[in-house]
C-alpha cells in the first residue's frame, strides 16, 4: 500500500507540473498577443499624429515669425543669394524722382473686394463684411449661402431681389486679393517712397462682375471715376492723370475713354477734349485687348487648365455631389451671371485668331529657350532663336473634339452644322441634376450636336456660346461686342457696347497722350483646347477638357489637352500687344490723332528661393505686379518721363511679325 502511495504521487506531481506549464504557457501567448495589439498603429492614430504634427510645427513656425527681428528673412535671403537690389520707390528716391503726377488703379475682374450691403436670412451678421476677397471665411461656413449671394440674376444681369452686394471703396479695395497675396500693395508702397499719399492715389474701384455700362446704371461707378480725376487734377496743380489699368480693367478703361467723351444720356458728357485735358498716359497691365481663351473654357465648361487637372485627377468629384456641393455645377451658374465674363471672348474673329488651318502663332515652338533678344528685335522680328521655328500648330481652332481632330488637316474633317439642331429636355436620369444649368435645356440631341461639328474657330465659338448658353449670351449682345468695324463713322458705333472693343471704336483725340502695353512673357499661356464627351454627361458638364492629350516630344505645346503659347499664363501675347504693335501704332483708323503707343515686354524669371516670396521678375499675370522693372518703369511716367525716356518698346516676344500675318485695314 505505502509503495502505491509512492508510486502515485509522482504521476499526479508529474501531471499538475504538465497542467501548470500549459497554464503558464497559455498565459505567456495571451500576454503576447495583448502586447501585439498594443502595438498595433491603427488609422486613426496615424491622422492624429499627423495632425498633432502639423499643428506643432504650424505653432513653432508662428512662435519663430513673431520672435524673430523683422529684419531676419531679408538677413537669410542675403546670406543665400547676396545683397539685394533697392526696392524700386528706394533707388528712384536716392535718384531725386518725386510725386508728380497724380495716379489712378483701375482693378481688374476678381482682384477688387466685394462687400454685402443686404442678404437673405441665411447671411444674417454679414453686413459690410467682404463676401469676395479677404480671408474668404463664409465660402467655407455657409458655401450655398455664399453662392446664391455672389449670383446675379439671370435675366438682367443685376442684383437678385433682396440681395446687395456692392464694391469695396479706397485703396484697401484691391491691395490685396486674400492675406498676404499682394496685387496693387507692392505698387501703392514703391509710389509712397517718392512720396505719393491718398491724396494723389485713387483705386478706381467698381463691381467686376456686371456689364460695365451696368457699374454706371447702378452704382455711378464711371461718374465716380470721372469727378474723382477731375478733382486730383485741379487740386494738384492741373497735372494730369496717369492710368494704370490691369487685366480686364484694361477694357473697362477703355469703355470709360469713350463714356466720359459721349453726350448724355448714354454718356458722361465731358465733350471730345475730355482725355486729352485730364490724362497723361494710361498703362496697361497684362490687358486683354482682345480677349483671352481662357474665358471660353470657363464659360464653356468652367474648367482652365489647372480646374482640368484636378477633375483628370479625381473624375467626377468636382462634379458630384460632395458634402451636399456640385461644385462646378455652381461655379458655372454662378459666373454664368456674371456679365464682365463676355467682354473676354476672343474678339477679332477668324482675321485675329486664325482660322482651321492657320494662325499668327502657327510656326511657335514651345521650347524652353531663354528670349535672347530685346530692343534690337524690334526691326527684325525674323531672329529665328527667339522662339524657334519648328512645329505648324492649329491654334486657330480655340476648341476641338479629339486630339485626331486638332490635328488633321480641315479637308479630312467631317463636320455635322450644329446651329439647327433640336434641342430638349430628354436626358434619361433627372434624379442627379440638382443644379440648374443651361445644359439641362440642351437634352442629349444638342449635346451630340455640339460634339458632332467637331472644331470650333473664333467666329463659331460665338455661335457655340449661343448654343449652349443663350440667356448669358442674349445679354452680352446687349452689352458687348466682338467684330471687326467696317466703317467707324457709322452710328451705330455710337452705342456703349462697341465701346470696350478697340476694333470696333476709335481712341480719343488726344494727340500728347501717351498708351502703354505692358505685360509678361515666357510663360506658357492657354491658347486652344482639347474636349471630350464624358460618361454620364446627364448628370454633369458633358464636355470636359481631355487632359489624357498629349503633344509628341518634350517641347510640344500641348500638354495636358491644352495647346500653350507664348504670354503671361492668361493673356496671350497676340492679345495683350498686338493693338500698340500695328493696330494703334501710328495714325490710323483705330487711333486717327496719333496717340503714341509703346509696347514694355517683361521677361518671366521664377523666384530664385522661397524666400523671394513671388519673385521681383516675375511676368506672371497678377505677379507681375510685383515686377521691379515694371514697377520702376510705372514710377518714372508717374514721376514725369514719357515713353522715350524709358527707351522706348523693349520686345522679346514675336509680336511684331506675328501682328504682320493678321491682314487688317488700316
Amino acid at each position: 500500500m505505502l509503495r502505491r502511495r509512492k508510486g502515485s504521487e509522482p504521476e499526479k506531481t508529474s501531471e499538475g507540473d504538465s497542467k501548470d506549464r500549459r497554464e503558464d504557457e497559455s498565459k505567456t501567448e495571451k500576454g503576447k498577443v495583448k502586447v501585439e495589439s498594443a502595438k498595433k498603429w491603427s488609422c486613426i492614430d496615424s491622422c492624429c499624429w499627423f495632425i498633432g504634427f502639423i499643428c506643432s510645427i504650424w505653432w513653432f513656425l508662428l512662435f519663430l515669425f513673431n520672435a524673430m527681428p523683422a529684419s531676419f528673412p531679408q538677413y537669410v535671403t542675403e546670406a543665400i543669394t547676396g545683397p539685394l537690389p533697392d526696392p524700386p520707390g528706394v533707388k528712384l528716391r536716392k535718384e531725386g524722382l518725386t510725386v508728380n503726377h497724380p495716379v489712378v488703379f483701375v482693378p481688374g475682374i476678381v482682384t477688387g473686394g466685394l462687400e454685402l450691403w443686404e442678404g437673405h436670412q441665411c447671411a444674417d451678421g454679414l453686413f459690410r463684411k467682404r463676401l469676395w476677397g479677404g480671408t474668404f471665411g463664409e465660402l467655407y461656413k455657409r458655401p450655398l449661402c455664399w453662392v446664391e449671394h455672389m449670383s446675379l440674376d439671370n435675366e438682367t444681369g443685376l442684383d437678385p431681389p433682396g440681395i446687395r452686394i456692392r464694391p469695396v471703396s479706397g485703396l484697401v479695395a484691391a491691395d490685396y486679393f486674400a492675406p498676404g497675396y499682394f496685387v496693387w500693395a507692392v505698387l501703392i508702397a514703391n509710389l509712397a517712397r517718392i512720396g505719393y499719399e491718398e491724396k494723389t492715389m485713387y483705386m478706381a474701384a467698381y463691381d467686376w462682375r456686371i456689364s460695365f455700362q451696368n457699374t454706371e446704371v447702378r452704382d455711378q461707378s464711371l461718374s465716380r471715376i470721372k469727378s474723382n480725376i477731375e478733382l486730383m487734377v485741379a487740386t494738384n496743380g492741373g497735372k494730369k492723370v496717369v492710368v494704370i489699368p490691369h487685366s480686364m480693367g484694361v477694357l473697362y478703361f477703355l469703355h470709360f475713354m469713350k463714356w466720359v467723351e459721349a453726350p448724355a444720356p448714354m454718356g458722361g458728357g465731358g465733350g471730345p477734349d475730355w482725355c486729352a485735358k485730364h490724362i497723361k498716359a494710361v498703362m496697361n497691365i497684362g490687358g486683354p485687348f482682345l480677349g483671352v481663351p481662357k474665358a471660353v473654357s470657363a464659360l464653356f465648361s468652367a474648367e482652365a487648365k489647372d480646374i482640368a487637372v484636378a477633375r483628370g485627377i479625381a473624375p467626377s468629384f468636382l462634379d458630384s455631389d460632395v458634402f451636399g456641393l456640385q461644385t462646378l455645377q455652381h461655379v458655372m451658374r454662378m459666373t454664368r451671371t456674371w456679365d464682365s465674363t463676355m467682354s473676354m471672348i476672343p474678339k477679332g474673329g477668324d482675321t485675329v485668331w486664325g482660322g482651321l488651318d492657320w494662325s499668327p502663332e502657327a510656326e511657335y515652338s514651345c521650347s524652353p529657350k531663354k528670349h535672347m533678344s530685346n530692343e534690337t528685335k524690334i526691326a527684325d522680328q525674323t531672329d529665328k532663336e527667339s522662339l524657334g521655328l519648328k512645329n505648324t500648330l492649329n491654334f486657330g481652332r480655340i476648341i476641338s473634339f479629339g486630339k485626331d481632330v486638332a490635328e488633321a488637316h480641315s479637308s479630312r474633317i467631317e463636320r455635322l452644322d450644329f446651329r439647327g439642331a433640336v434641342k430638349g429636355k430628354n436626358f434619361v436620369n433627372t434624379t442627379c441634376r440638382d443644379i440648374w444649368t443651361e445644359y439641362d435645356d440642351m437634352g442629349i440631341g444638342g449635346v451630340k450636336a455640339v460634339v458632332d461639328y467637331k472644331s470650333y474657330t473664333a467666329d463659331s465659338i460665338l455661335d457655340l456660346l449661343h448654343f449652349v448658353a443663350p440667356k448669358m449670351m442674349s445679354r452680352g449682345d446687349s452689352h458687348f461686342s466682338y467684330g471687326i468695324a467696317d466703317n467707324l463713322d457709322d452710328p451705330k458705333y455710337k452705342h456703349y457696347k462697341y465701346w470696350s472693343n478697340p476694333l470696333e471704336t476709335k481712341l480719343p483725340n488726344a494727340p500728347d497722350m501717351e498708351i502703354y502695353s505692358m505685360y509678361g512673357v515666357g510663360i506658357p499661356t492657354e491658347r486652344a483646347y482639347i474636349y471630350k464627351l464624358i460618361p454620364g454627361a446627364e448628370c454633369y458638364i458633358p464636355f470636359q477638357i481631355d487632359t489624357s492629350a498629349e503633344g509628341s516630344g518634350k517641347d510640344s505645346c500641348l500638354k495636358g489637352g491644352v495647346f500653350s503659347v507664348d504670354g503671361d499664363e492668361t493673356v496671350p501675347v497676340l492679345s495683350a500687344g498686338f493693338m500698340c504693335a500695328k493696330g494703334w501704332r501710328g495714325k490710323t483708323r483705330f487711333n486717327p490723332s496719333g496717340i503714341q503707343t509703346f509696347i514694355r515686354e517683361y521677361d518671366h524669371a521664377p523666384p530664385a528661393n522661397l524666400l523671394e516670396g513671388r519673385g521681383t521678375q516675375s511676368g506672371a499675370h497678377v505677379d507681375i505686379m510685383g515686377n521691379f522693372a515694371l514697377l520702376e518703369d510705372i514710377i518714372r511716367v508717374a514721376a514725369g518721363a514719357i515713353g522715350k525716356d524709358l527707351g522706348g518698346d523693349r520686345v522679346y516676344s514675336d509680336i511684331f511679325k506675328w501682328s504682320e500675318k493678321i491682314k487688317l485695314k488700316l
